[in-house]
């Protein structure tokens, strides 16, 4: 971060889901970039990040090749959907983001990514599932504050009490 508490690179991870959406809103509203300074043009950026299932998980382990395009291009389609969305959002708050898109684990591939932009912080939503889901599905947000290689902040929804398993 710079002497004044800007922000250079702002990572927000978005899956699709409300809370992803509500965490970038959260982070568009309360964190402030760095500005430009007038030697440099160094200014600071959001960047909103989408990790991709790898095709594999949906087709097995040697899908037919028609298969297997056809479930790339669907994918395709719902992160050009979701990043549409999140762009949307953006436009509110008018200002200047960037996209990345990776394929992989998002576990895995989020933590990698923030190391390799140099990310001031990562901002993700929560799902919070209930202990049963989560010790079956796991939680993307937990393996991220304890892996990633910059401070996270987690955007909880604001029902979270109220949920259940």
């Amino acid at each position: 971060m710079s002497e004044y508490g800007n922000l250079g690179v702002v990572v927000v991870a978005v899956d699709g889901s409300e809370e992803s959406m509500n965490a970038l809103r959260w982070a568009l509203e309360n964190l402030k970039l760095r500005s430009p300074t007038p030697d440099s043009t160094n200014a600071g950026s959001f960047i909103i990040f989408h990790v991709q299932s790898p095709p594999s998980i949906a087709t097995g382990i040697n899908p037919v090749p028609a298969f297997a395009a056809a479930i790339e291009a669907h994918q395709k389609r719902i992160t050009d959907s979701i990043l549409d969305h999140a762009l949307g959002i953006c436009s509110q708050f008018n200002t200047k983001v960037s996209t990345h898109v990776v394929i992989g684990d998002p576990k895995e591939k989020i933590c990698e990514t923030v190391q390799d932009l140099h990310a001031d912080v990562l901002v993700m939503g929560s799902r919070a599932f209930g202990p049963i889901k989560r010790m079956f599905l796991g939680s993307v947000s937990n393996y991220c504050a304890h892996h990633a290689q910059c401070p996270v902040i987690i955007i909880k929804g604001k029902d979270v009490v109220n949920k259940g398993n």
